[in-house]
């Protein structure tokens, strides 16, 4: 390991207080400090997605080639500007992305750097919580594939020269009906052993090896002999490339001797138990409270904040009528509420009165009160 390196750190989400983030968020995001942040400069002025990536407490753009690639050691905010079909109404969806390995400094900042962009679009956006390895649906939309990449802005290796062959081991897997995502795991060869119905790819930085599983699918196939291409173009076109196909040649292949022997776990440990439930938030007596409400959209009214988890998604639902510190804190209150709740990784979402999306109306659906 290089000189001074420390290995990151994975956070303990039950220790979550949203530090930076909290009860004077609102000295914080006032309109005139997100009109002076650079970064923001053209935020949402035209229709798609914009990334943003935290370093150092600063808002840094993000190069539009790295768009759907995210370091696990660092935090994002993604902005996504539409319009719905047949309507002239320009919406925003902003999400701050937390990877596993993200400080809490790191994610602090994006968290009220978010609500910052808010504040600065007029608090039109919907603002969205997302965790890596637990994103929403919505937000992987955005990207044709989700890669997902160990390193980050701190530890410096968010980039690999071919001369270092640094070998490393990237997972390609196809997790629904329209969506390949990649992830870099641990070079071992038990990860290829254990996922043979998917498709790896070993980069041993001037050879890259596609390693195609028995029983993997065409798309995994041509997602990752296009993610094998766009690795070698950006090491102008000097790297060779191999496809391994383990069905005819087997796990005795020389490519497969590069990754380190070592144990995978094989099965996936069950995850704690999920049930869905409701609160509301208020400070009408002077000091904050949450309390457990009788699950219904009928149980919602203006003058507060309501926590809605269905128990894969948790809503932070904010009155009209709410007051100023209970409309700025929202996302405050309910990354606090999941750091008591058995799956503190759930996405979250801060939902407007009035502007309800079908998501939200979703979750009174079909909830798991189990």
């Amino acid at each position: 390991m290089p000189g001074g390196m420390v290995k990151a750190k994975e956070y303990d989400w039950k220790d979550s207080n949203m530090a930076l983030f909290g009860s004077d968020t609102d000295k914080k995001v006032k309109k005139e400090s997100a009109e002076t942040e650079k970064a923001w400069k053209n935020a949402g002025t035209k229709l798609g997605t914009q990334v943003w990536r935290i370093v150092k407490f600063k808002v840094t753009h993000w190069d539009k080639e790295q768009y759907g690639s995210f370091y696990n050691g660092d935090s994002y905010i993604i902005l996504n500007t539409y319009k719905d079909a047949g309507e002239d109404e320009i919406k925003y969806d902003v999400h701050f992305w937390i990877g596993k390995y993200s400080t809490a400094d790191e994610y602090g900042t994006a968290a009220y750097k978010t609500v910052e962009l808010d504040t600065l679009l007029d608090d039109k956006p919907v603002q969205h919580r997302e965790v890596q390895g637990h994103e929403s649906q919505l937000f992987t939309k955005y990207f044709e594939t989700l890669t997902i990449l160990k390193g980050g802005a701190e530890t410096g290796f968010n980039r690999v020269l071919p001369t270092e062959y640094v070998t490393r081991l990237m997972h390609v897997e196809k997790v629904s009906k329209k969506k390949i995502k990649m992830v870099e795991v641990s070079a071992k060869r038990d990860k290829v052993s254990a996922d043979l119905d998917d498709v790896f790819i070993i980069d041993n930085g001037l050879i890259l090896y596609q390693v195609n599983g028995p029983e993997c699918t065409h798309d995994e196939k041509y997602k990752a002999n296009s993610e094998v291409k766009k690795i070698n173009s950006s090491r102008m076109g000097k790297c060779k490339i191999q496809v391994v196909d383990l069905s005819s040649s087997g796990e005795d292949h020389p490519a497969l001797k590069l990754l380190s022997p070592g144990e995978s776990k094989t099965e996936k440990e069950p995850e704690p138990e999920a049930y869905a439930e409701m609160f509301v938030v208020s400070d009408e007596d002077g000091s904050m409270d949450m309390d457990p409400v009788e699950w219904g959209r009928d149980g919602l009214n203006s003058k507060d904040v309501f926590i809605v988890n269905s128990s894969t998604h948790v809503f932070c639902w904010v009155g009209k009528e709410a007051s100023v510190d209970e409309r700025k804190n929202a996302m405050t209150y309910a990354h606090n509420y999941l750091s008591t709740y058995p799956r503190p990784w759930l996405p979250i979402s801060v939902i407007a009165e009035g502007k309800e999306t079908a998501s939200f109306d979703e979750a009174f659906v079909n909830p798991n009160f189990a």
